[in-house]
């Protein structure tokens, strides 16, 4: 709602264009696609290899460092932190594209940066602080976007 108000401010002829409406919900769509494909691959990765004996279903206890997780350290991170821009997409608002998306995606890299990270430091301790040296927090290169957006049995994960 308060996107809304601001639009009708400050972005009038934006928010009353249908053309924008048009390309902004087809970018959201295809964002917001990758964006489930991402966690989709990273989640049955992380729970097919982080994960020895019997602990509770969303739980790891070893630390992945192989496939997307060698890589980058937080690839399910980095493609649910899309997920506001791919919603504003959808939803074409400009304020909450230009002003609130990048806010929360600010807000959920602090988060991985001071809460997640000292979690996976206190869990796996020394080699986790060495994967840390290795692995970068996130990689934008091509070849770690392509795995991370596989499709779903493609082997380019491995």
């Amino acid at each position: 709602m308060l996107s809304i108000h601001f639009d009708k401010i400050y972005f009038y002829d934006w928010f009353n264009s249908l053309t924008f409406h048009i390309i902004t919900f087809i970018l959201g769509y295809i964002l917001l696609r990758l964006v489930l494909r991402a966690s989709k691959n990273t989640g049955r990765y992380l729970a097919a290899q982080g994960r020895e004996g019997e602990i509770p279903r969303l739980q790891t206890n070893k630390l992945v460092t192989t496939g997307l997780y060698g890589c980058m350290r937080h690839p399910m991170h980095l493609g649910l932190l899309f997920f506001p821009l791919a919603f504003a997409l959808l939803i074409g608002s400009p304020f909450f594209i230009f002003i609130l998306a990048p806010l929360e995606m600010l807000l959920m890299v602090l988060m991985i940066k001071f809460s997640e990270e000292p979690h996976a430091e206190k869990k796996f301790g020394e080699a986790y602080r060495q994967y840390k040296k290795e692995v970068p927090f996130f990689n934008f290169s091509l070849d770690c976007l392509k795995k991370l957006t596989a499709k779903s049995g493609d082997d380019r994960q491995k």
